[in-house]
């Protein structure tokens, strides 16, 4: 049965592992904290982008990683789509390394499709944002854009756009997290 003298006992052991626990998350928060100076930038896409079917085009949007890191980039990319049944088309939107001339690995996405099998000549259409989020490790300053692709899989799309206004702007954000 416990006395009143293992009742402090637990009680004081009990505060100081809390204390020591404080102390411990304390310090890695100073830890991680103040060294390491944090870069990061966003631009928005203020104009429309017209998509031809099955090329890959460019839009003005692009940022600059400016020094040598790894980074977090996210887009919330705006695909705007409109046609006549039979139709499939869709837009997907990739990050493109401006600097290597290549895609940031695995950075496609599908950002808006329309599939509408009805026959008749009423027009379909549609407005999606998809977002995008990649890591990447680059060792000089490095410029990133987006590029989008229309693919008519079936009839051809009236517009294939990616779109930026006030209801839904396209964006491209950066975030340098480690040297």
């Amino acid at each position: 049965m416990p006395t009143m003298r293992t009742g402090f006992t637990t009680v004081a052991v009990a505060t100081l592992l809390v204390g020591a626990t404080a102390a411990v998350a304390a310090q890695s928060d100073t830890s991680t904290g103040g060294h390491a100076s944090t870069v990061t930038g966003i631009k928005h896409l203020h104009t429309q982008v017209d998509l031809p079917a099955g090329i890959w085009t460019s839009t003005p949007l692009e940022v600059t990683l400016p020094r040598a890191g790894t980074y977090e980039l996210d887009a919330d990319v705006r695909g705007r789509l409109s046609g006549v049944p039979p139709i499939n088309t869709f837009i997907t939107a990739r990050l493109w390394n401006v600097t290597s001339g290549t895609a940031v690995p695995e950075s496609e996405r599908l950002v808006n499709q329309i599939i509408d099998s009805n026959t008749g000549d009423a027009e379909t259409g549609s407005n999606q944002t998809a977002p995008i989020s990649e890591l990447i490790k680059v060792k000089k300053p490095t410029k990133i854009r987006l590029q989008a692709q229309r693919t008519d899989a079936t009839g051809t799309a009236t517009v294939g756009q990616i779109y930026s206004d006030v209801n839904g702007f396209t964006s491209l954000r950066f975030q340098r997290v480690s040297h």
